[in-house]
């Protein structure tokens, strides 16, 4: 029990030396705070992002469609032709046929809060399509090159492929971004926490050689400054974690409907809980692996 008091006691003694540190610079404090916080802010943002494209590529990869834009000007017996050849195709789950009249009432329904939009637009301009679902994505590359060489009947082909191939060029982009800015600023965080100890540590040195002179261990010596750079790491991680949620949390309805119907980010109490605690766990392991660093010159005293 007495031993136990005395971890406790050293442990708080610890603590008040690193926040008397910190007091003592406030300036490099804060400094070391936001780059951390930046460094965060950036990771959580860039894991959101990430699953939020993933999502959307997951949706689309399992609903594979194509769409053909007809000519204006075909008999129905032609339309008829072409939706039973669409049948022909093995795996095809569903051939739908979009009419001009229907085309303009989904375009309505669309736009119902604009009015202007759906007063300039009459069913003469919108074209009839096919939408043609499979089971097996191959067969929409088959039904493109067919019906691409049939400029008398189609017009326009919309094939998900197309969607598909932008999407992961789209995430292959975010990710490389992220991944580079999520290291440089670990880097940078590591680097300034890395410097400022080392700047306190500079400044301390007399106080140092002191300490250990009246026989204190290196460990009582380095404890302080170890807890400093944990505070750097957990508070950034907090504040930067905490400042992208509440930016996502606010923007999913509007990234929820660009992105409809695949919900991009959806916001709960546990994915908020789960993500602070792991990015607060590594801003302390980023905190104390350059703050072990820094003090590493300690053991030549």
């Amino acid at each position: 029990m007495a031993k136990l008091l005395k971890i406790q006691k050293t442990s708080m003694n610890s603590l008040k030396h690193a926040w008397h540190h910190i007091r003592r610079s406030p300036f490099q404090s804060l400094i070391a705070c936001l780059v951390m916080a930046t460094t965060f802010f950036v990771f959580t943002s860039f894991l959101i992002i990430s699953q939020g494209l993933g999502a959307v590529l997951d949706y689309y990869e399992s609903k594979p469609e194509i769409s053909l834009f007809l000519n204006d000007g075909l008999d129905k017996s032609t339309v008829e032709s072409i939706q039973k050849q669409l049948m022909n195709y093995p795996s095809v789950r569903e051939v739908k046929f979009t009419s001009k009249e229907k085309a303009l009432a989904i375009y309505q329904e669309q736009n119902k809060d604009n009015p202007l939009l759906t007063e300039m637009v009459t069913s003469s301009i919108l074209p009839a399509s096919f939408d043609v679902s499979v089971n097996d994505p191959k067969v929409l590359e088959t039904i493109y090159h067919d019906f691409t060489n049939k400029k008398e009947w189609v017009s326009d082909i919309i094939y998900q492929k197309d969607i598909i191939d932008q999407l992961l060029n789209w995430t292959r982009m975010i990710r490389t971004a992220g991944l580079t800015a999520v290291a440089l600023l670990t880097l940078s965080g590591f680097g300034v926490i890395f410097i400022i100890l080392n700047m306190k540590i500079t400044n301390r040195k007399e106080e140092i050689n002191i300490s250990r002179l009246l026989g204190a261990s290196k460990y009582f010596v380095q404890k302080p400054f170890l807890i400093e750079g944990i505070i750097y790491g957990l508070s950034g991680g907090i504040i930067g974690t905490l400042i992208s949620l509440g930016l996502f949390a606010y923007l999913s309805s509007e990234l929820n409907q660009f992105f409809r119907p695949v919900v991009f980010y959806q916001p709960t109490i546990s994915s908020f809980l789960l993500l602070l605690s792991i990015q607060s766990l590594f801003g302390c392991v980023i905190g104390f692996i350059s703050s072990w660093f820094g003090v590493k010159r300690f053991t030549k005293y």
